[in-house]
């Protein structure tokens, strides 16, 4: 499909769409907005890399179910 013909689906969906979809079409393109496309270093990434290992072996994680919950809550808002 190209771009144009994209577009113009999208905006289909946009004027039938309800509060809800609107708000996930926005959040969506918020983030998509503040993604700069720049790379971190190996550094960097090895580094965040440490610090969710050592989050997951103090136990600071959530289950399946849990962050099923929060997504809820987070679609709610």
């Amino acid at each position: 499909m190209a771009t144009l013909d994209l577009r113009q689906s999208v905006l289909e969906y946009v004027k039938k769409a309800d509060h809800r979809f609107l708000r996930l079409v926005k959040a969506m393109a918020d983030n998509y907005n503040d993604d700069d496309d720049e790379r971190i270093s190996l550094e960097q990434y090895n580094k965040e890399l440490d610090e969710s290992i050592a989050q997951i072996e103090k136990g600071e994680l959530y289950s399946h179910e849990e962050m099923g919950e929060h997504i809820k809550k987070w679609a709610e808002k």
